[in-house]
Formats: structure tokens, sequence, C-alpha cells
């Protein structure tokens, strides 16, 4: 099906140009989203109407969106989670967590704005895309971590797990020093 483009799309082209994609992708994606027409001769005489009307919207949209980019860059935000010794999480971090995350700090974002390609399943700093604009896109940091206090570490740049063998290698030495001093009393 040939759409016009009402709106610049990532992966499909910029405002105004005609584009063939799949039947199913235009009817439930981007007619009712109201990002596209069908490219007939009424609707492409429609559009150069309000070709003007659209771009002015999308310029202010656009500046919008980069007052907030520059609000938050390399923003950080922390997702505690139950993981394993290995730092594999028990779950997983996924948008909606995301979204929790960067409101707890302060923005507001939708769902449908976080390009989260797979979920978070480990434990450390992970880098996400937000897409705030067509044009605008940022990065922020989820800080995964067990605790609070492991989450600060992190962010310090230490290894926490390296930190946690330490403690445990002194109190195994503890240990041993206590069974030592019992087996020659």
């Amino acid at each position: 099906m040939d759409v016009v483009l009402l709106e610049r799309i990532e992966s499909l082209g910029q405002m105004g140009e005609v584009v063939s994609v799949k039947n199913g992708f235009a009817r439930n994606y981007l007619l009712p989203q109201g990002k596209a027409q069908r490219a007939t001769a009424e609707n492409l005489a429609s559009f150069e109407t309000r070709r003007g009307e659209l771009e002015a919207r999308n310029l202010v949209l656009r500046a919008e969106a980069e007052s907030v980019a520059k609000s938050m860059p390399e923003t950080t935000f922390m997702v505690i989670r139950q993981a394993g010794e290995s730092g594999q999480l028990y779950g997983s971090v996924s948008v909606r967590d995301i979204v929790e995350g960067l409101d707890a700090i302060g923005f507001k974002i939708e769902r449908s704005q976080v390009a989260l390609n797979r979920p978070i399943k480990t434990l450390g700093l992970h880098a996400v895309r937000v897409n705030l604009h067509p044009e605008v896109h940022i990065n922020v940091i989820a800080n995964v971590a067990r605790s609070a206090a492991e989450g600060a570490r992190q962010a310090a740049g230490e290894d926490p797990a390296a930190e946690e063998d330490d403690d445990l290698d002194a109190a195994d030495l503890a240990d041993e020093a206590t069974m030592a001093e019992e087996a020659e009393a």
C-alpha cells in the first residue's frame, strides 16, 4: 500500500514522501496513529495544502524535545532487582521499569518513547535510548543493582562483585584462623 508520510519516521522516510509499506503496517499503525495517509490524488493535494502547518507543528515539537534533551544529558537512575551470584537477574528490567525510574527522578516519558531492543537481564550500568522526537534521541543510564549501596559503588566505577569477594575472603581467613586456634587448644 502506498502512503504519504505526515511526519518523519526513522526507518521509513521523511515528511511528505510517498512510500510503499505492507498493508497491515499501514492499517494497524500508520493510519490510526495519524502518521500517514493513503497516497491518493485527493490526499496528496490535501497534504500539500497542510504542509506548512505540519512542518510548523513539527518544528515546535522538535524544539520542545531538544530542550528536554538538554535538561537530561546522561541521566542516571537506579533499578533495584534480585540477582544471583553471577550477576544474572532473576527477572528482567523492562520498558515499564525504565519509565518508572525516569518518572521517579522527575522526567515524564511515554512507554513508546523507550527503545529497548531486549530486556536487561544482568547487573550493571546499561545505556537505554529514549526517542523524544523522531529527530531527537538521548541515552539514559539504567544502574541495575541488588541494593542502593551496590548501585552507588557501580555509579562510582567500582566493581561491586570484586569487593564482595574480598569481604568473603577476609571472613574465610578469620574463620580459618579461629579453627586453627581451636585445633591448637
